[in-house]
């Protein structure tokens, strides 16, 4: 049986080892095509694969089976499990990966893209610029197509001209970013307010006018301290939920 091809990833030695497999891995399987295999490679297969021991290989799995993402048989081996959906909040530590976790495995549809005028609120994270390449996307539950968030992202005119927008409605812009343009993320800024729900938001979001909504705003950074990319996403309020730990 063929099994299942997880990503690549560039270990931080900052955060834990297991977390950041564990996320990695998550992303691959929320993001895996519906043909993909279920069964995973064995567990010395995606140590060497991660480049981590074997031990920090199966606390990475433990949490995926303790959210419901996996199972494990005896002898069998280890299975996605079909309806592996994302479920419990992503504890954020700082990991690109994590990111991209908390917005894998949702239906994507990319309502438009093009050039537009840096919006006044964002003219400190594009100095440079008169304009970049916009994006506007609608993302719904996969099982009952209930739409979860709006999201918006404004990215450098030299960056967006290497984006392939079908890869959009596959992953998350951190993803297609990092992964499929090649531009070396160096750290990402996250703000997560309370707002309410304006007209626009709240058509597409199916909510009532001024209903409680959560803003997040994700600012992401090249290897030069430019910022390539600003993510303006509105969650409905019911179906979000934004964990960080802090660790000393």
């Amino acid at each position: 049986m063929t099994t299942f091809a997880p990503d690549s990833l560039a270990l931080n030695r900052k955060l834990p080892l297991w977390y950041q497999v564990s996320q990695s891995l998550r992303a691959s399987i929320l993001g895996r095509s519906p043909e993909a295999p279920l069964r995973l490679p064995t567990e010395d297969a995606l140590a060497a694969h991660y480049g981590v021991s074997v031990l920090t290989m199966r606390q990475a799995l433990k949490e995926l089976e303790t959210e419901g993402l996996i199972s494990r048989h005896r002898r069998r081996g280890t299975f996605i499990e079909p309806s592996a959906q994302r479920g419990a909040p992503v504890r954020l530590l700082g990991s690109v990966d994590a990111i991209v976790a908390q917005q894998s495995g949702m239906r994507t549809e990319l309502l438009e893209h093009g050039p537009t005028p840096v919006p006044s609120e964002l003219t400190e994270f594009f100095p440079d610029l008169a304009e970049v390449a916009g994006f506007r996307r609608l993302r719904s539950d996969e099982e009952t197509g209930e739409p979860t968030n709006h999201a918006s992202n404004y990215v450098r005119p030299d960056v967006a001209a290497a984006i392939d927008p079908a890869d959009l409605l596959r992953w998350p812009m951190t993803k297609v970013l990092r992964d499929a343009v090649g531009v070396r993320i160096s750290r990402i800024t996250d703000t997560v307010e309370a707002r309410l729900a304006d007209p626009e938001t709240a058509r597409l979001l199916e909510v009532p006018l001024l209903s409680p909504i959560l803003h997040y705003t994700g600012v992401s950074y090249d290897e030069d301290g430019r910022a390539v990319d600003v993510a303006r996403i509105h969650y409905r309020g019911d179906r979000f939920s934004f964990t960080v730990s802090m660790d000393s």
